[in-house]
């Protein structure tokens, strides 16, 4: 039986004890590969990296449609790269999600 994402304690405290503050620069080999997506401030990273790792195509399709996730831009990438950016770092296999401002915990 699988477990609804919302309800998944567990994967949500091992996500939420692995998330990390990195400088953008440690980031750059990943988003070169193309596997770094961008998480909009107002979602919760760890709720998103929850559902990705849940395969809720629902949620992320909804996401992606309103812009409150991507693959990271050039520009983004550049910018962060120019500004000594440190963000919010969380791998879902095999990607790694990315947030700007904050991480909300639970």
């Amino acid at each position: 039986m699988q477990t609804k994402p919302e309800k998944d304690t567990e994967l949500r405290d091992k996500i939420n004890r692995e998330t990390a503050r990195l400088p953008w620069s440690e980031l750059i080999k990943h988003f070169a590969s193309g596997t770094v997506v961008w998480i909009a401030d107002e979602l919760d990273l760890v709720d998103v990296a929850v559902r990705i790792s849940h395969d809720d195509k629902a949620s992320i399709t909804q996401w992606m449609a309103a812009g409150l996730i991507a693959k990271v831009s050039d520009e983004q990438a550049q910018h962060w790269l120019d500004t000594g950016a440190s963000l919010w770092a969380s791998v879902v296999s095999p990607f790694i999600l990315v947030q700007q401002e904050k991480r909300k915990t639970h």
